[in-house]
Order: C-alpha cells, then structure tokens, then sequence
C-alpha cells in the first residue's frame, strides 16, 4: 500500500538533472542570440536605455 506518486519522482530528478547538463542554459542562448544579431540588440539596448532616461528625467521634471 505504497503512495503511487512518490515512486515517479525519484527517476524525474536525475533527468532533470542530465538534461540541464547537456541542453544550454537560457542566458548562454541570449548571449548567443546576442551575438549573432549584434547590431540589432545593440539598437534596442541604446533605444530602451534612451527611454528609460527620459521617463526618469521627465519624472523628476515634473515632480520637481
């Protein structure tokens, strides 16, 4: 009269396990996809820095 659900969850945590080792992690996948559309990142960066610059700067005007 043993709980069904514990037995499954022994054989899931060494897959889990094997399977972070062998599939890249999500930040080198940026950091390859960075990479790969450099100019295009690089764009989007400058322009989100720009306008969080503007929102803060904006604020502090206004609540000045």
């Amino acid at each position: 009269m043993s709980s069904p659900s514990s037995a499954p969850q022994s054989p899931q945590a060494p897959t889990n396990a094997s399977s972070e080792s062998q599939e890249p992690s999500y930040v080198k996948l940026a950091m390859r996809n960075m990479v790969r559309k450099g100019g295009t990142s690089l764009k989007h960066f400058a322009l989100t820095t720009i306008g969080l610059l503007a929102v803060l700067v904006g604020l502090a005007y206004l609540t000045h």
